[in-house]
């Protein structure tokens, strides 16, 4: 699916109704703007962000998020701030999806990036 063309989005409504691990809406030069789900007893996957920072805006379930060497429970309503070069993971704790919006500046995916699962994401990279 091509991205977006739009540059004012329902975006709470749009990573509600997002069933995708990843989808990227948007690319821009210096950010980029994406919708995950993550499924009962999921996660995104330690990783670390050399160069990108990444803000995550949780609009459904609950979860636990793990930044650097701090851990705290997230759910609707809350955002997570992820600096440059610091280890991070999101764990889905809850009943049904965890689904939220996120942004890397700059942008970390190919634009247009669309992963259905997990396993998906992990096999591209």
């Amino acid at each position: 699916m091509p991205e977006t063309k739009n540059q004012s989005l329902p975006i709470v409504d749009l990573a509600r109704k997002n069933d995708e691990f990843r989808k990227v809406l948007w690319t821009g030069e210096k950010t980029q703007l994406v919708l995950m789900a993550i499924p009962e007893g999921g996660e995104i996957g330690g990783e670390v962000h050399e160069g990108h920072d990444q803000l995550l805006y949780f609009v459904a379930g609950s979860g636990l998020a793990k930044i650097g060497e701090t851990e705290s429970e997230v759910s609707d309503g809350d955002v997570s701030i992820v600096p440059s070069g610091v280890f991070h993971n999101f764990c889905n704790t809850g009943s049904g999806m965890l689904k939220l919006f996120t942004t890397y500046s700059p942008p970390e995916h190919e634009p247009g990036t669309e992963h259905a699962t997990k396993a998906e994401a992990d096999a591209d990279d």
